[in-house]
């Protein structure tokens, strides 16, 4: 960034492993002002989201962050917590404290109206969840688009799901709030799954992120330990490496020039069956038959990463999460 002062942002999260690697960088780099944390279900329960939240920014060394509590169910589905990230949404990693500080007295969506019609500079909004909170907060207060920078989501794919074989979890949790996201009448950037799987810390650096004294350098390390086999990993991969997921999403407000996007038209499928959930991300080179015959419909345009270069948001984590203890 060649802006001297920092960035307001806010993240909405629902802190499972990634999120809190999120955090950990958002809380360290001198480039953010990280103004709130909105909390919503999606890797566990929202009081568990909240609990690890709070945690996170104890470790972290944050300042006086607001957190809140927010929606704790997609806006028509029921809530599915994500398994991958252990009953508690942290990795079951032992020893974690509990949390010094408290969450407000306000909703999320409350907080998130204040904090962005409060700033004295237009906000960039970094939702890493299920895009409940975003969706109330569209509809609810539409006047805070004024003062948004931008939206820089972690959800989607181009290519493959995870949560099926076509959707994102983020997406597939609550499907009908990502399209309402799309709406938003603000820049957006789709921070998805091709580029997300792709940034992986390697194994000889979270080993030294976890022998670290420094409690918050530590978690970072114990964090990326904590991660499924990348899907189609080769059989010599490094299996002590880990994936910086959400945080990359940071890692892109902070450093854009690392991330290669495309505006492309994008929509989500909303109908039963086995698409929904699916972010479908039009990279035609023109229009088919389909427009010919029925007209063409007007999608929202979002800067989509097609790709992301690994060693440099890498690099970047490190130099930021990484303290001497």
């Amino acid at each position: 960034m060649t802006d001297q002062q920092p960035v307001p942002v806010i993240i909405d999260c629902d802190t499972g492993v990634d999120d809190a690697l999120a955090l950990l960088f958002a809380v360290r780099h001198p480039g953010l002002d990280l103004r709130a944390v909105t909390c919503v279900a999606g890797n566990t329960d929202v009081d568990g989201v909240v609990r690890n939240t709070l945690t996170v920014l104890d470790v972290a060394g944050a300042g006086d962050v607001p957190v809140a509590r927010g929606a704790e169910r997609p806006l028509i589905e029921p809530a599915r917590s994500a398994t991958v990230h252990g009953k508690d949404g942290m990795g079951d990693i032992a020893g974690l404290p509990a949390p010094a500080r408290r969450p407000v007295d306000v909703d999320a969506v409350t907080l998130l109206r204040h904090e962005i019609l409060a700033s004295p500079r237009p906000v960039t909004l970094i939702p890493t969840a299920p895009l409940t909170n975003i969706a109330l907060l569209l509809r609810t207060h539409p006047e805070v688009t004024r003062n948004l920078e931008r939206i820089v989501f972690m959800g989607g794919a181009v290519a493959v799901g995870n949560a099926t074989p076509v959707a994102e979890f983020n997406v597939w949790h609550d499907p009908e709030a990502a399209a309402i996201l799309l709406t938003a009448g603000v820049p957006i950037t789709m921070y998805g799954l091709d580029v997300f799987q792709r940034v992986v810390v390697p194994g000889e650096d979270v080993r030294r992120l976890r022998a670290s004294a420094e409690p918050g350098t530590r978690l970072a390390g114990d964090l990326l330990a904590h991660r499924p086999s990348a899907p189609g990993a080769d059989a010599d991969a490094d299996e002590s490496a880990g994936g910086l997921g959400d945080a990359g999403a940071v890692c892109a407000v902070v450093d854009p020039a690392g991330l290669t996007t495309r505006p492309l038209p994008v929509e989500v499928s909303l109908a039963p069956g086995p698409t929904r959930g699916q972010t479908i991300v039009d990279r035609r080179p023109r229009h088919g038959e389909s427009e010919t015959h029925h007209g063409v419909r007007e999608q929202a345009l979002v800067d989509v990463g097609l790709d992301v270069d690994v060693e440099r948001y890498v690099r970047l984590y490190l130099g930021t999460v990484e303290k001497r203890g």
